[in-house]
């Protein structure tokens, strides 16, 4: 299990001074160095991608800017611990802290940016109301905002968003709109309804009030471990790492900010890549959280001059780390949350053997019915979920006999199925499928040599 590294601030008033002297020391209010140069490095474009017409801005955030943030959320948000854990350090090759924004009152580090955006809502707009358009951890984190600040909030959301995440939002004292198939289509929506009602919108990322609320976590993690090497962060719109790589980089120029999108929908790395804002094809993934195929005006200049490496994973890889933080870890996170580690359990970035990382765990609103189908799919990759296709004369005592060799080797039978029509078996055999938990790969392969040793015909079924 994870252990939460105490922070810098606590231990500084009861140890001895490190004796590094080229360590950074880390305060919230903190002189700016000078900024460093840009480290922005040409990347292969992974996705076939279509030009956007839209012009980055200059940067618009600065380090005080997220100073002042923190300063205004601070009693609103929980301080998440960066916890070292030597399980994964073991497993990685690197000295692996988590930064646990899953902890979070909504269970995402969205309600950071909600607050500090609508914190600052003169006392007009803060009767009107405000808007976003949503389908997951953004509607929570505004619909949070607003509640503590006794401020009405309407969220539109698709109408495909799972009924957890409507419930979670409603939870919140939210309006939520069920309205079209897709984010583009609640967007619309939202933006209709902002103009009849006069509501302030929420941007999920391209705003510098959200951009520095997220910079927080920045701050955190430089007190919690102010000798980190790296911080390894999931990128969507691009809004959590410039608010990360600004409160990081200007406080120590040498530490790595290194950035993790879905392989289906790398619209940052393609846009590094292009020199200019890129919008890549939308496509379905896992982590739905980052599966954005445009980013932000705000965040796309911060991450070209700030951001050191930006690599991607697939959907196993996700869906692998998911089951290992949760068997590991006892951490549950949702798809998007668990690609930076997913990054680093499948040595995605070089150079950070024996180094200190902290990845940012972003959030772990789950859906349970896929975390039971990436349980399953784990279980059967992994040879502890086999399914076994095995002909039988079809008679009496032909399944016991089968059964039989599972008991012999200490299988459970969780299920059998007979198929006497769908089947390459003969007319006086059927087909029986048995669903097996088993004990590892070779415990699968012991008991199929053993069945075929009895004669029938079997067949291990590969997982999808």
């Amino acid at each position: 299990m994870a252990k939460t590294s105490t922070p810098a601030s606590k231990r500084t008033k009861s140890a001895a001074k490190p004796t590094s002297k080229s360590a950074p020391k880390a305060a919230t209010k903190t002189k700016v160095l000078p900024k460093p140069a840009s480290q922005d490095v040409p990347m292969p474009v992974v996705a076939k991608a279509t030009e956007s017409s839209a012009l980055a801005l200059p940067i618009t955030v600065s380090f005080k800017d997220i100073e002042t943030a923190r300063d205004a959320i601070r009693r609103y948000v929980y301080e998440t611990p960066c916890a070292a854990s030597e399980r994964l350090s073991n497993m990685t090759g690197c000295k692996l802290s988590l930064k646990l924004e899953n902890l979070q009152m909504t269970g995402s580090y969205k309600e950071r940016g909600s607050l500090n955006k609508i914190l600052r809502l003169s006392d007009k707009e803060r009767k009107a109301g405000v808007i976003a358009a949503s389908a997951g951890n953004h509607a929570q984190g505004v619909a949070y905002a607003a509640q503590r600040n006794g401020i009405k909030a309407t969220i539109v959301m698709p109408e495909t968003t799972p009924l957890a995440k409507v419930r979670g939002t409603q939870e919140f004292n939210a309006e939520v709109i069920l309205h079209g198939s897709s984010y583009d289509d609640a967007f619309a929506r939202a933006m209709e309804l902002q103009r009849e009602h006069g509501y302030s919108f929420i941007h999920a990322f391209d705003d510098p009030l959200i951009i520095a609320g997220q910079g927080t976590v920045g701050l955190e993690l430089l007190e919690q471990n102010p000798y980190l090497d790296a911080v390894v962060v999931p990128i969507g719109g691009g809004g959590l790492i410039a608010g990360i790589a600004i409160a990081m980089k200007e406080i120590n120029p040498k530490i790595r900010i290194i950035g993790v999108e879905a392989e289906q929908v790398p619209s940052m790395k393609a846009s590094v890549a292009a020199g200019k804002i890129t919008e890549v094809e939308r496509a379905s993934t896992i982590a739905d959280g980052i599966a954005v195929a445009k980013v932000g005006k705000h965040t796309f200049p911060i991450v070209q001059k700030y951001i050191d490496e930006i690599v991607t994973v697939n959907e196993e890889e996700i869906a692998n780390a998911i089951m290992v933080l949760l068997e590991r870890e006892k951490t549950l996170v949702e798809g998007s949350g668990a690609a930076g580690f997913a990054a680093v359990y499948n040595h995605k970035i070089s150079g950070i053997d024996g180094k200190r990382v902290a990845v940012v765990v972003t959030g772990g609103n789950i859906d349970i019915t896929i975390l039971a189908k990436i349980l399953e799919r784990g279980l059967a990759k992994d040879g502890r979920l086999a399914s076994l296709k095995i002909i039988v004369p079809d008679k009496p005592g032909s399944i016991a006999e089968i059964a039989a060799i599972v008991a012999k080797h200490r299988a459970n039978v969780l299920n059998i199925a007979h198929d006497r029509v769908f089947t390459a078996a003969s007319l006086r055999e059927t087909e029986v499928e048995f669903l097996l938990e088993t004990k590892g790969k070779h415990h699968v392969q012991e008991i199929v040599r053993d069945i075929a040793k009895h004669n029938f015909h079997v067949k291990l079924e590969k997982p999808a």
